[in-house]
C-alpha cells in the first residue's frame, strides 16, 4: 500500500541529505516537513510560530506516517517536537531515519545527532518515546531497499 509520508528535519542543516531520500521514490509523497520552498518557510517563520504551526499541520494533511530525518541537529530544532507531537496527535506511524553519513553538497557527512524520541516523554507513564518508536540508519540498515518497509510497519503499529 502506498504510504504518504511526512518528513522531519533541520531544514537548513540537512536538505541536501533529505532529498536523497525523497528523490529516491521510495515511498509516495515529496512533503518535506510541508515545505515544497525554502522562501514559504522563510515567510511562515517571519510571521511567527503560529503560522510555522498552520504550516506544519497543511504538511501533515494526509499523510499516515512521520519520517523523523535525524542529522547532527535535529533534535535541537525548535519545531521538531511540534511536528512529532501533532504526527501523534493525528494518529500517524512514527520512525526515525539516522542521516549523518549521508553527503552534503560538498560531499561531508556529519556527526550523528541525538535521538528527539529521547527527548519527549510519554505523558501517562513518563515513559521516553524511544521506547515505541523505532530508528534506523539509513546507510548502514540499507535504507534504499528497506524504507518502505519501515513505512510499512509505522503505519501498521499505529492502525494505519
Amino acid at each position: 500500500m502506498a504510504r504518504k509520508v511526512f518528513f522531519s528535519f533541520h531544514y537548513q542543516l540537512d536538505i541536501w541529505r533529505v532529498n536523497q531520500i525523497r528523490m529516491a521514490h521510495i515511498v509516495e509523497g515529496t512533503a518535506a516537513a510541508g515545505f515544497h520552498d525554502a522562501s514559504i518557510w522563510e515567510e511562515a517563520k517571519a510571521q511567527g510560530d503560529d503560522a510555522v504551526h498552520r504550516l506544519i499541520n497543511r504538511g501533515l494533511e494526509g499523510t499516515t506516517v512521520t519520517a523523523v530525518l535525524i542529522g547532527s541537529e535535529t533534535a535541537n530544532r525548535k519545531y521538531v517536537k511540534y511536528e512529532i507531537d501533532q504526527s501523534i496527535e493525528r494518529g500517524n506511524g512514527l520512525l526515525g531515519v539516522y542521516i549523518h553519513d549521508l553527503k552534503d553538497q560538498r560531499g561531508y557527512g556529519t556527526s550523528q545527532g541525538d535521538n528527539p524520541f529521547d527527548r519527549l516523554t510519554w505523558t501517562r507513564n513518563q515513559q521516553k518515546l524511544s521506547t515505541t518508536y523505532r530508528t534506523y540508519y539509513w546507510s548502514r540498515d540499507s535504507g534504499y531497499s528497506n524504507f518502505g518497509k519501515w513505512v510499512e510497519d509505522a503505519a501498521i503499529a499505529a492502525g494505519r
